[in-house]
């Protein structure tokens, strides 16, 4: 029983990932960020480790897909002081603890769990970006991520008025915790959020 348990908590599919999402959160746009930050942690798996474990690139996904799964909840009920730990009361054992150990980090702030690992740091760092990226895309002509370049993101982190309640600050983390420059950082994000843009509806 305790073998059976423990491949349990460290192991789920991408549809498992997916039903547990779609049984706590419905609001549309939530739904589309989580895709977003699914396929930017993928792409960013891809440039932190060239030599890919497939294993390894699911759990970044799975963590991007899963990181706001209480986030609805959370804001219901008056408690988004306890996002990223409100689903672990909920489902406990369900989710990978590496993957667990990340959604309290990306809340950091509030729920006391602080980044460690790049995977941490990566989910806490995009989280914001990703919204920052769609901001960009529905200001450009036809509302479309193609038309959207990581010069076009750069100017608008430059304009304090724009998308102001996304944190700049965090976001300028992935030189210091991740290595991976500013310019860079949003590349990566931006090419992986377009390859699944029609998903987005961008």
């Amino acid at each position: 029983m305790k073998l059976v348990l423990l491949i349990r908590i460290n192991f789920m599919t991408r549809d498992q990932a997916y039903q547990l999402l779609t049984k706590y959160l419905h609001n549309k746009n939530l739904l589309k960020h989580c895709l977003a930050c699914e396929v930017a942690m993928k792409g960013l798996y891809d440039h932190l480790h060239p030599d890919t474990n497939e294993e390894e690139r699911e759990v970044w996904g799975i963590t991007g897909l899963l990181h706001d799964v209480d986030y609805e909840l959370a804001q219901n009920t008056n408690q988004l002081n306890k996002h990223g730990t409100l689903i672990f009361e909920l489902e406990p054992n369900v989710i990978p603890k590496k993957v667990e150990q990340a959604i309290r980090a990306h809340n950091y702030e509030n729920t006391g769990t602080q980044p460690e690992s790049d995977l941490d740091w990566s989910i806490a760092i995009v989280d914001g970006l990703t919204g920052f990226i769609v901001a960009c895309a529905l200001i450009t002509p036809e509302k479309k991520l193609s038309l959207v370049t990581p010069e076009f993101v750069m100017k608008r982190m430059k304009q304090a008025a724009f998308a102001k309640n996304v944190r700049r600050d965090v976001i300028e983390l992935c030189d210091e915790k991740l290595g991976i420059s500013l310019e860079k950082f949003i590349a990566v994000t931006l090419s992986s959020m377009q390859s699944i843009s029609n998903d987005l509806g961008l």
